[in-house]
């Protein structure tokens, strides 16, 4: 039989923003059980039935332990050859060469091996190519001059698993190369002395396969770690390092690249939030302090104040600031590196703004504008932006997006999913048939390079590709709802609640609210488009709360109406102020009451 309908939550059927209202739970039992067994209010027990946490499950989820969740590395193939490698090197003094990716995850996991190599007593050297002259993954030029500078042994994290070519020249200079990595792979691999990537197709399907490259770094590290003590490299004058003390940057990489916070994601970035709110990490503490971080850092700072500015600098500034601030111990120079990330990152959302502006234009103009897939390209649009600008564009178009930027006959080109739509296979695919020069990805986020005279093919591939997905995933346009509120009931009390469930993103989303007929007693545009207002409860309880870049849509248009009153869903957030923390409700869609 098909499952029914969820009924719609406060009977909006169609928001302001043309989605469904629905319950997460519709369990009721199981929501009771969880909340009577454990002894947590409703509104808890709620949240976890919602997101398919049973009993059972429950106090693990409630209290995420690295013990329980951390498998043996050597389950992955290759860990163990590629541990014997790199240990190998470091016992004979010799240099390991570590080649990153510019993005936060590729930067948190080349400054995450260089840590443990330097504490370990090894020898290490970190080349991170540059976006604009070197393009994304290793390059033949640069893995032959980090063997001239010494490297014994070269590790690429975040990148390699197709990069054929680069990776067949060094093989065949004698240059050793082992692939860290965790994008979607091939039915053949790269020439490598190890390639160590969960999502390898030879590697069964399991929940190692949503790790962040940074978390499959960290896997390495331990399995590195364990072979030197194994072999008594460790003892007097050379201490064992805490591998604990860098899970600061296993969280920013793993927030930062939104991969699935559940099962041993959540764990890293639960317990490296904790790690980084003792900033012990110099450059971490004054990138907070550039970014006005004064508080206990979330999820939430992670990939939105954090995760941005150590993007800066591969975006439009220098690719190799993000790891030099992460493995800088200097107060005086992680201060200039962290000010040079923000100043980039400032620039980057002024370029950003204008290319958008420009892609949305161009969207536009489209002769299929409702195509299943958005694909944009126009010559001199900033390659270190396309990515953001392709997310944004998604929010806009509710579908799959890709924005590529010419520079002559070439095409380079970001591209953002929605959930449901693996647009990383659909590149691969392409790539595959001839259609691009290079391309890669996982679902939710796609690199390519294209020929320009090939990008109306390129376009029509995708579309027929990802009808079917687009079509499916459009048929469900439903905004999940936790649990209905009046604004009063908007407390830090449920707040605080709230924390037992954190830390939030795919897979364990945030939990979302509906107020109940709020009216709106003050309205005010604030920044870049965001309406900041005032809600009031039929009893008369009060919230703050803003709608961010709402100014131009339906939504913001209903806020700014003097005396409106309205349903609205969102998230509860802190917002410290002065040395206060208060409530602030992030209003994510908005509808009108129905008159009875």
């Amino acid at each position: 039989m098909p499952v029914p309908e969820p009924e719609a939550v406060l009977g909006v059927g169609t928001s302001l923003l043309g989605r469904n209202w629905a319950l997460r739970c519709t369990d009721e039992r199981s929501a009771e059980a969880l909340s009577q067994g454990l002894g947590l209010p409703d509104v808890v027990g709620r949240i976890l039935a919602g997101r398919g946490v049973d009993r059972e499950a429950a106090e693990r989820f409630l209290s995420p332990s690295l013990k329980a969740e951390l498998p043996d590395p050597s389950v992955l193939k290759d860990m163990d050859v590629a541990a014997a490698r790199i240990a190998d090197v470091v016992m004979a003094g010799g240099t390991v060469g570590v080649f990153g990716d510019y993005d936060v995850d590729g930067a948190t996991s080349a400054a995450l091996l260089s840590r443990f190599l330097h504490a370990a007593g090894g020898r290490c050297l970190v080349h991170i190519p540059d976006r604009m002259r070197d393009g994304y993954g290793p390059n033949a030029p640069a893995l032959k001059a980090m063997a001239g500078q010494g490297a014994d042994v070269i590790v690429t994290v975040d990148c390699g698993i197709t990069a054929f070519d680069a990776l067949g020249q060094a093989a065949a200079a004698g240059i050793p190369v082992i692939v860290v990595d965790h994008h979607q792979a091939e039915p053949r691999l790269p020439e490598a002395a190890a390639v160590v990537n969960p999502n390898r197709l030879d590697e069964p399907a399991g929940p190692l396969q949503a790790l962040a490259a940074v978390g499959v770094t960290y896997l390495l590290v331990i399995a590195v770690n364990r072979l030197l003590r194994t072999r008594g490299w460790y003892g007097e004058g050379r201490p064992e390092p805490s591998l604990l003390s860098w899970l600061d940057m296993v969280a920013l990489g793993t927030i930062a690249d939104v991969v699935p916070l559940t099962g041993l994601n959540r764990v890293l970035a639960a317990q490296g939030l904790r790690v980084m709110a003792g900033r012990r990490n110099t450059g971490l503490s004054a990138l907070a302090d550039v970014s006005r971080l004064h508080e206990p850092p979330g999820a939430y700072h992670a990939g939105f104040l954090l995760g941005p500015r150590i993007n800066a600098g591969g975006r439009v500034g220098e690719s190799d600031l993000g790891v030099r601030l992460l493995t800088c111990d200097d107060p005086a120079e992680a201060s200039a590196l962290a000010s040079r990330l923000d100043a980039f990152n400032a620039e980057r959302q002024q370029i950003e703004a204008a290319v958008l502006e420009q892609a949305a234009a161009a969207h536009a103009c489209l002769a299929e504008p409702d195509a299943p897939v958005c694909l944009v390209a126009a010559e001199g649009w900033h390659p270190g932006v396309l990515g953001i600008v392709a997310s944004r564009l998604r929010e806009q178009t509710d579908r799959p997006t890709v924005v590529i930027g010419l520079d002559g006959g070439m095409g380079k080109g970001s591209g953002r999913s929605v959930p449901g739509v693996d647009l990383g296979a659909a590149v691969i695919a392409a790539r595959q048939k001839g259609l691009l020069v290079n391309g890669g990805g996982h679902k939710m986020a796609a690199g390519l390079t294209v020929e320009a005279g090939r990008i109306d093919e390129l376009r029509a591939f995708l579309c027929e590709r990802l009808h079917g997905p687009v079509a499916a995933a459009a048929a469900v346009r439903r905004l999940g709802i936790d649990a209905v509120l009046s604004p009063g009931a908007a407390n830090e009390g449920l707040l605080d609640l709230l924390e037992r469930v954190a830390p939030f993103g795919v897979g364990n989303p945030e939990p979302r609210f509906a107020l109940a007929n709020a009216d709106i007693t003050f309205f005010q545009v604030v920044g870049e488009r965001h309406v900041r207002c005032t809600l009031q409860g039929p009893t008369g309880g009060r919230v703050k709360a803003i709608a961010f870049r709402a100014v131009d849509t339906p939504l913001g248009a209903a806020l700014m109406q003097r005396d409106a009153r309205l349903h609205l869903a969102g998230h509860l957030r802190a917002d410290h102020w002065r040395g206060e923390r208060r409530v602030q409700f992030v209003i994510e869609d908005g509808a009108r009451p129905v008159a009875l």
